[in-house]
């Protein structure tokens, strides 16, 4: 769903930190969740984080939360890996590891790897809020 016709360069940003999340890891017998969120059905996996970011709540894949957070308290987290963002000329979906997330032209695509894998969709004034340019910003892939 991800078309980079309609993107502009991407560019590495990392978390400000004044910024933490707190999650919860879904560690019980269960076969998990699905939930309605950024206009379609998410889906939650046993060993799956749930988050509370801000005013916001959803959950995260495992293997992605243990890639890219990193405790700072109890129960307390902060994103300490770089992302390579779009910005999206046109609205669209992006599938990602919990289901597909629409976005308007201007939102910000977020990739947590340097070619556009594992990826996900936010909104331009939550995205700036979030994040800054790191230093040596391009990605030439």
């Amino acid at each position: 769903m991800h078309q980079t016709e309609n993107m502009t360069a991407r560019l590495k940003y990392v978390k400000r930190q004044s910024q933490f999340i707190i999650a919860v890891q879904l560690d019980l017998d269960t076969e998990g969740f699905t939930y309605q969120k950024w206009g379609n059905i998410q889906k939650c996996k046993r060993g799956d984080w749930l988050v509370r970011n801000g005013d916001d709540t959803y959950t995260i894949d495992q293997d992605t939360f243990a890639r890219t957070y990193k405790p700072t308290g109890p129960g307390i987290f902060a994103k300490s890996s770089t992302v390579w963002v779009e910005l999206a000329k046109a609205a669209g979906a992006i599938e990602t590891k919990e289901g597909a997330t629409r976005f308007n032209a201007g939102d910000y695509l977020v990739f947590n790897e340097p070619n556009a894998v594992d990826g996900y969709a936010v909104e331009k004034d939550k995205f700036e809020e979030m994040y800054e340019l790191a230093d040596n910003s391009y990605n030439h892939s």
